[in-house]
């Protein structure tokens, strides 16, 4: 199974993982030889935690996001180039960065702390986004780690101020006879003025271009970015979108999050913060982010709730997890993870488990709801627009499955949650992290879990 030791590879890499038991059919644990090795890479323990990574699918080099240093791998972690991307004199509450104008808070050097990674196949380069500056990016050559560009004059080159290697996802959409898009979410920190919370940027073929990072359309009115309204955080004051994860399917975008929000539990008066995940769709043509729809997606076995989200990763059902889901083999699924409940976000519990999503079935309950408020029913039910809770209009309109929205009934809240189907729970070490691709028609999924363990 050459993919799937290559797979064990790339998670030692990150996680250094135990690799001590593995689950049968029946649910019993069988210990592995204890003798077996794997191949690490420790890098520099100096350097800190490594943060991202990803891998060449042509080559099967490994690119690696550590704190202020990116590493190229060879497929078996031997090191083939480094590009160093800080410390640097810095300071957090510099806006615009001091790059680009005198800052009056005393800088002191900062740690870069890598926050994306992504390989451009189509122009050969490596996007490295991190925390110093406000999150500029750099463009890296894949054969060298060679810098393009770094572009960071503009208000739209800062990406994020948060430090965090967890708060930023990026998806690009590539087309075969103009500039890609790179569609960025992130955390705002507090700061919805200077950061919209999703995006589509251009991503330009000269990687030194005034246009990289620009927004794909902006006028005094419109752009293509969501920015959450700062009334929210007088409600909320705590208030982000959490990014979890992120990809595209057919005609749209999609990412996965975890957001807070006040509900009012049944008896009380009183209303308390919890934490909801939701799915968020766009269609990759919208430049006026017309088609955002969020939806709320959790878990239940046996009477417990997992709505917490962890981990995500998309694949394909193969054809006979197809046949007991009634879809087709290449239809798409979500393997997802959660934690129980829905209040600690940062202290999640123990107890977790691994679901799976139907993506058809996601986006007919969102056809659903775009058909109803065009109907005129309901609001735009979004909880970080509730201090406007503006009710839908009516429009003579049928809603097709690639329906990209109007000047009306956007952005759009699904009130609803929809219900993954759990496969396997874990309530001693919380599962972490999946991936998942099929074999001879069967699907298989590997989970990490907080102790460093891994399941297949």
């Amino acid at each position: 199974l050459i993919m799937s030791l290559a797979m064990w590879k790339w998670t030692c890499l990150v996680s250094h993982l135990l690799l001590s038991t593995t689950v049968s059919p029946l649910g019993r644990q069988q210990p592995l030889h204890p003798k077996r090795s794997f191949i690490t890479f420790a890098g520099d323990q100096a350097e800190g935690n490594f943060n991202h990574l990803v891998v060449d699918e042509r080559t099967g080099h490994i690119y690696l996001g550590a704190v202020n240093r990116i590493y190229k791998l060879s497929s078996d972690l031997k090191v083939l180039v480094t590009h160093q991307t800080g410390p640097d004199e810095d300071n957090p509450k510099c806006y615009p960065p001091r790059i680009v104008q005198t800052c009056n808070e005393p800088l002191t050097p900062t740690n870069n702390i890598n926050k994306m990674l992504l390989i451009d196949y189509k122009e050969n380069r490596l996007i490295a986004c991190g925390s110093l500056y406000q999150g500029i990016c750099k463009l890296l050559r894949l054969d060298d780690l060679f810098k393009l560009g770094e572009p960071f004059h503009k208000k739209e080159h800062y990406l994020s101020g948060v430090n965090e290697s967890g708060s930023v996802f990026g998806v690009i959409v590539s087309y075969s006879n103009m500039d890609d898009k790179l569609f960025i979410a992130t955390a705002v920190d507090g700061k919805p003025e200077y950061f919209p919370t999703i995006s589509s940027r251009k991503l330009t073929k000269n990687s030194e271009a005034d246009g990289m990072f620009a927004y794909v359309f902006h006028d005094e009115f419109v752009a293509s970015m969501i920015k959450i309204p700062s009334d929210t955080f007088t409600i909320i004051p705590d208030f982000d979108i959490y990014y979890i994860y992120g990809f595209s399917s057919g005609n749209f975008v999609y990412f996965l999050t975890l957001q807070p929000e006040m509900i009012s539990p049944p008896g009380s008066t009183t209303k308390e913060q919890v934490y909801t995940s939701k799915l968020v769709r766009l269609c990759k043509e919208d430049t006026a982010f017309n088609s955002y729809v969020e939806v709320p997606i959790g878990c239940e076995k046996n009477g417990v709730e997992y709505r917490l989200l962890q981990a995500a990763y998309l694949s394909k059902a193969g054809a006979i997890l197809a046949r007991s889901l009634g879809v087709g083999p290449e239809d798409d699924i979500l393997f997802t993870v959660f934690s129980k409940g829905q209040k600690r976000k940062m202290k999640s519990l123990d107890e977790s488990a691994l679901c799976i999503f139907v993506l058809k079935k996601i986006n007919d309950r969102i056809k659903d709801r775009l058909q109803s408020c065009y109907r005129g029913e309901g609001t735009l039910d979004l909880a970080w627009l509730k201090v406007k809770d503006i009710p839908c209009s009516s429009a003579l309109l049928t809603i097709d499955d690639n329906f990209c929205g109007l000047d009306m009934n956007a952005p759009l809240g699904v009130s609803s949650m929809v219900r993954g189907l759990p496969i396997f729970t874990e309530d001693g070490d919380r599962m972490t992290s999946v991936i998942a691709y099929v074999y001879k028609n069967h699907s298989l999924a590997f989970v990490g879990t907080k102790s460093g363990k891994l399941k297949k």
